[in-house]
């Protein structure tokens, strides 16, 4: 699977990534679904480049054909991982619906931007082949195959999560994993040819968390602890590490990006800790938490104490940087990872989060005192709801954010974002010492969009990323 001619998709290795093209537009996966806005979920094109005259704004949105989807992740048809396989182009962004379970591929190269969709892989001819609903995360693979993390059965059931497989016609081909080897339960993976490993963290049961975060759902056991080791390409399940109560609902996770590392990290939502998997001598996996974001003591919220809420995280593709998002406190965080077992904090800027200044919830000291955070206006635009999702740049010095996580989720917390809608920023990135600024020349408000306000989460580039690439 490695002996690719070095002259397709992506790049022989990731610090010649980091040398490729400034990146000139981004597509966001833009969402009605829960809005009780009745259109269909979109893909949006934006211009990040400086010197158009285009500059953040929407240049071409691509409305889905149907309505209900909740796009969710995205992935490609080819990354690095086939470079140099002269059969191969990245050409197919591949758009799963978390809710309606269609899988969506659109075509990029045609006209970069201005997409067109491809193929629409129902969701019934997946359930009827391989009993899977709810897809999440999207892969490709070294073969020519998709694969994509399933989140339970067309009932919400956990038991029937899995991994979804489809050919390089996108066609569904089976699972991956094999029969009897299902997870726990599913949500995000990365995959370490190398060390022939695959990782995935765990959510609980689409039932559960589509109707919004309820405590005692925790509680009663309900939502999900544990990462599931693999052995990669067979898809036997080899272990399975309870993360314990440090590590409630393990969400986005990351394998460093050097393919003969084996170490990577994963945010763990509800406990708001940084959890460091790694292998051990004798060849098992292990876990350690290298992160813990405090709980803020709160007035005026449903809850005492006010978590960060870890909702995405990622590599810098040097390896050198993590980030990752505070959901509900409001702020972005960049670590240096170089000595991998202890991060340090070099970087943190506050976008948004229920104790901003003008929000009812104020945070209170151990002495007493109240404080919020200082988020500040953009183009005259006040920040509204939490970071949720973010990518980073090949060259690691700009970072782009959006704010919506799940629409039942959304309305719940962000009732105002729901209405109002989404926005995308650009943090400029100090990659030297470290450090976070807001750029205040770029906004998208997709609050001003024609069909009315809407939701922006996952975005991607054309020519590639630290959180869709991986190497062999």
């Amino acid at each position: 699977m490695g002996c690719c001619k070095r002259t397709g998709p992506g790049y022989a290795t990731p610090l010649e990534a980091m040398s490729g093209p400034k990146e000139t537009i981004i597509y966001v996966n833009c969402i009605y679904n829960g809005t009780g806005r009745k259109k269909p979920d979109f893909l949006a094109t934006v211009d990040v480049d400086p010197n158009s005259p285009t500059y953040s704004k929407v240049i071409h949105r691509l409305s889905m054909p149907y309505i209900g989807d909740e796009l969710h992740h995205s992935g490609w048809n080819a990354c690095s991982s086939c470079h140099g396989d002269p059969s191969t182009t990245r050409r197919f962004l591949i758009l799963p619906s978390v809710v309606s379970g269609r899988v969506y591929v659109i075509d990029t190269q045609k006209n970069p931007k201005a997409p067109s969709l491809h193929k629409v892989v129902e969701s019934e001819d997946i359930v009827e082949k391989t009993g899977l609903a709810y897809p999440h995360s999207s892969h490709c693979l070294a073969s020519g195959d998709i694969m994509i993390s399933c989140l339970g059965d067309k009932d919400g059931n956990a038991k029937g999560n899995g991994f979804l497989l489809l050919d390089s016609e996108f066609n569904v081909k089976g699972r991956w994993e094999k029969p009897g080897h299902s997870p726990l339960f599913s949500y995000d993976f990365w995959y370490q040819p190398r060390h022939k490993t695959m990782i995935s963290s765990s959510l609980g049961a689409p039932a559960t968390f589509t109707r919004g975060f309820n405590i005692q759902h925790v509680k009663d056991g309900l939502y999900a602890r544990h990462l599931h080791v693999y052995s990669w390409p067979d898809g036997e399940l080899k272990q399975t590490l309870d993360l314990g109560e440090a590590g409630l609902t393990p969400l986005e996770m990351r394998f460093l990006h050097d393919p003969c590392k084996d170490t990577g990290y994963v945010g763990c939502a509800y406990t708001s800790n940084i959890v460091r998997f790694f292998k051990t001598e004798d060849g098992s996996w292990s876990h350690e938490v290298a992160i813990s974001v405090k709980p803020l003591k709160v007035q005026n919220w449903i809850l005492p104490e006010l978590p960060g809420f870890i909702t995405d995280i990622l590599i810098s593709i040097d390896d050198r940087f993590l980030y990752f998002i505070n959901w509900l406190q409001g702020d972005i965080r960049q670590y240096n990872i170089e000595d991998p077992k202890n991060p340090v904090l070099v970087g943190q800027v506050y976008v948004g989060g229920l104790v901003q200044k003008g929000s009812p919830v104020v945070a209170v000291t151990e002495d007493g005192k109240t404080w919020q955070s200082d988020v500040p206006e953009i183009q005259g635009h006040r920040l509204r709801g939490g970071p949720n999702m973010i990518q980073l740049s090949l060259d690691g010095k700009r970072l782009y954010a959006t704010n919506s996580l799940f629409s039942t989720w959304d309305r719940q917390f962000y009732p105002e974002l729901v209405e109002k809608g989404s926005h995308m920023l650009q943090i400029d990135v100090d990659t030297v010492e470290g450090g976070l600024k807001i750029n205040p020349n770029f906004f998208i408000d997709f609050g001003a969009e024609p069909d009315g306000p809407c939701m922006a989460h996952e975005m991607r580039y054309p020519g590639g990323d630290c959180t869709s690439d991986i190497w062999i």
